[in-house]
Parts: C-alpha cells; structure tokens; sequence
C-alpha cells in the first residue's frame, strides 16, 4: 500500500494524474466509482480536464460502487451530475446498481473485463462502499443494512437521519479488492480515526477498510487532517 500525502488540490491533482494515466494506457479502462465528498471532487476535478482536451472517457466503462435502496438523494444522480452530465462518458458505459441487477453485478463486471481502478472513500466506521463492519472478506455485490453510523453520516444529504434508506446496494469486499489497481480518498479531521484503522487495523471483518492491506496495487491519498494519528 502507498500512501500519498499532500494538501487537498495537489492530493486531487496527483490521483487525478493516476486515472489520466491509465486511461492513456488503456482507453476502454473499467473503473469503479463510489460517491462520496471525496471522490466527487476528484470527478469534478477529472471533469474539467476532459473539457479542457486534457483527457477522454468515450472508450472507459464505469460501475457504481454504491447505491441506496430509496430515498431522494440516489448515487447515480450524484454521479450524474458531478460527472457523467459534463463529460464525454457514453451513457451506454455507465451501469448503477439497481435490486434488479445486483445479484448479476460480479458477472457483469467480469464480462466487462474486470475492474481496472476502484476508487473509493472511507466511512466514519472505516467501511468501504456500503459494507459495513462484519462484512466478511468474501463478500461479493450484495444487499447491505446499513449501520446507523452510515445513516448519520448520510443524514445531511437527506435532511433527517430518518430520511436515510436503511438498505444499500455495494459491491463486496472481495469484489473491490480484486480490482487490479485501488485509490482510496480520505480528506478532514473526521478521516483520521478511520484511516488509522484502515492502515494498522488487523485485516478483519471488523475493520472493512483494513482488508486494503491485502492487494499489492493499493494508492491512498490523505491530507495532513486524515492523516494526523499516522
């Protein structure tokens, strides 16, 4: 696992060179793509250069990491928007997971050719995508009850913690790590207890996030505010 730290517009211009690079390398890349603050910015960041000519997204294909069950505030429309609306994306190369598909989202990915960059965020409770502490290593895209430090945490999108879905739809654990390349973003003060979790947590159940250790092509970007208990 690398780690990468630096001020949050270097942090984002450095993960941002990452993705340029891959999609240099290989035009038709698969990426996998969560929604939250963090990686949004980066989106919108990857969004400006794509219209300044810097780069394309016509070839790649992109998979949400994430969904919620109901609810105002869905995943695709925040990917849409920050994104997928101002870019040359093909919509034919987007797919959100929906209750219809979830259960054929792993065949899915791998008739698309695997995940070639996950990039991901980390929750209050070190989960990663929806899966929530418990979820066990082998855990492929599934139905999630979401825990109610993940409903608090969403609770500003929706107003109330009451408004929050009590079920999300996420890729598995064994589904993220399997990707051939993995950026995690992680910005604030309130990162920092998790992020510590994630990089000296044992690799168990109880610390989703901890399983990161596993793969070899692992990139975190942090900023001096996540990474303070370093």
């Amino acid at each position: 696992m690398k780690t990468v730290l630096s001020n949050t517009e270097e942090l984002l211009d450095r993960a941002a060179v990452q993705v340029k690079a891959l999609l240099e390398e290989k035009p038709d890349a698969v990426l996998a793509l969560s929604a939250g603050e963090d990686c949004l910015r980066l989106l919108e960041r990857l969004a400006k250069m794509q219209q300044a000519g810097e780069l394309r997204f016509s070839r790649a294909k992109f998979f949400a990491v994430t969904e919620l069950c109901g609810g105002e505030h869905s995943v695709k429309d925040r990917l849409t928007k920050a994104f997928f609306r101002c870019t040359d994306v093909q919509e034919g190369n987007c797919v959100f997971l929906t209750e219809d598909n979830f259960a054929q989202y792993d065949e899915m990915l791998s008739e698309g050719g695997g995940i070639d960059l996950a990039i991901l965020d980390i929750g209050l409770n070190a989960r990663i995508g929806f899966n929530e502490p418990a979820t066990p290593f082998d855990s492929l895209t599934h139905r999630q009850k979401l825990s109610d430090s993940s409903r608090r945490e969403l609770a500003p999108l929706f107003g109330t913690e009451e408004k929050v879905p009590e079920y999300g739809l996420t890729m598995g654990i064994k589904t993220l790590v399997s990707a051939r390349s993995i950026m995690l973003l992680a910005t604030g003060e309130s990162r920092a207890e998790p992020v510590f979790r994630m990089l000296y947590g044992r690799n168990d159940s109880f610390v989703p996030a901890a399983f990161l250790q596993i793969p070899l092509n692992v990139t975190v970007y942090l900023d001096g505010a996540s990474a303070q208990k370093l």
